[in-house]
């Protein structure tokens, strides 16, 4: 099962930007990881196709699982 981190940021254009972590470290701490999105939009490095970054607006963690089959 695969767990990625998903960061959003509302951008100047009022739009939803995303940023994903692979394999993020649990139970999430909150306060870091705002805190975290916080110095990421200080540090004014992301432009999206929206804008930049001006706000933390949510993270979540997303479980994938995926199952192959074999087609014969």
């Amino acid at each position: 099962m695969a767990k990625t981190l998903e960061l959003q940021f509302g951008t100047e254009f009022g739009k939803t930007a995303r940023l994903s972590l692979d394999n993020p470290k649990e139970p999430i701490d909150e306060e870091v990881v705002k805190l975290a999105m916080e110095q990421i939009i200080a540090a004014d490095v992301f432009t999206t196709a929206s804008g930049k970054f001006v706000a933390a607006k949510g993270v979540r963690v997303i479980e994938r699982n995926v199952t192959d089959y074999e087609l014969v």
